[in-house]
């Protein structure tokens, strides 16, 4: 339950900034944006996972530019759903999926710094079996 209110929370501080940097993403109330900040992370819960499978491929032949993509249509679908939220077009989208993927980045990173967990790097080796003399 504690994994589910921190990726709400990483989804309102990313669509926050999105909000705030790209002209064409507007709520036109707090409540609106609170709205649409679980709406979209209800449609990244159960949505999204199923749409990353089925264009996996894509994803990989793009380098993940795909996977912005999707994360733009599904600001999109948010806004269609949600009153008082508002998303101009495509590009708008498609720039708020950029802003909310590098402020994800940035909250997978601190959070272990933050929260004090231990940060380890494992190097796994392969040994052969062969005896060399």
């Amino acid at each position: 339950m504690i994994e589910l209110l921190i990726i709400w929370l990483a989804t309102a501080v990313g669509l926050g900034f999105a909000t705030l940097f790209v002209s064409g993403i507007k709520a036109k109330n707090f409540l609106a944006f609170l709205i649409a900040a679980a709406v979209l992370g209800i449609i990244n819960t159960f949505l999204r996972p199923a749409l990353w499978f089925l264009t996996a491929p894509l994803s990989v032949v793009t380098f993940g530019i795909f996977a912005l993509i999707i994360n733009a249509l599904m600001i999109m679908l948010a806004a269609a759903l949600v009153p008082n939220f508002e998303v101009k077009g495509f590009g708008s989208a498609f720039w708020g999926a950029v802003i909310m993927a590098i402020i994800g980045v940035i909250g997978f990173i601190s959070i272990p710094l933050l929260s004090g967990a231990d940060i380890n790097w494992y190097s796994y080796e392969y040994h052969s079996q062969i005896q060399h003399y």
